[in-house]
């Protein structure tokens, strides 16, 4: 199954633990031996291959374990500015983002609204 943003999170959850049972398949190890080599609950293990959702840190130590973890780097590479945004900013990279203004707010100053 390709995991796209039309799946439901559950189904994306889904993937993810059946792409991880078939990796763990293929190592040979049983889910008692990869949670104890992860440092997590076989039941943990089970819940994850069964598309329960799970710990950050959790997965992390799964994937270290299925030799996944540079998988990672594809999934999230490092932001990178354009050469445009870095002259504008100088070569400092943004630190925040300014909330945008709803269109349909009026353009008058906020009140604590006292004049009632």
């Amino acid at each position: 199954m390709s995991i796209s943003k039309l799946l439901t999170d559950e189904a994306v959850l889904a993937a993810i633990g059946e792409r991880l049972q078939q990796h763990r398949i293929e190592l040979e190890l049983t889910q008692a031996e990869l949670a104890e080599q992860a440092g997590v609950a076989k039941r943990t293990v089970e819940r994850i291959e069964a598309g329960h959702s799970a710990q950050t840190q959790t997965l992390v130590r799964i994937l270290r374990v299925l030799d996944l973890l540079p998988g990672i780097d594809r999934l999230l590479p490092p932001a990178t500015p354009s050469p445009m945004e870095l002259l504008k900013r100088r070569g400092k990279p943004r630190q925040r983002v300014a909330s945008r203004r709803r269109e349909d707010e009026p353009d008058t100053p906020w009140s604590w609204d006292d004049d009632r």
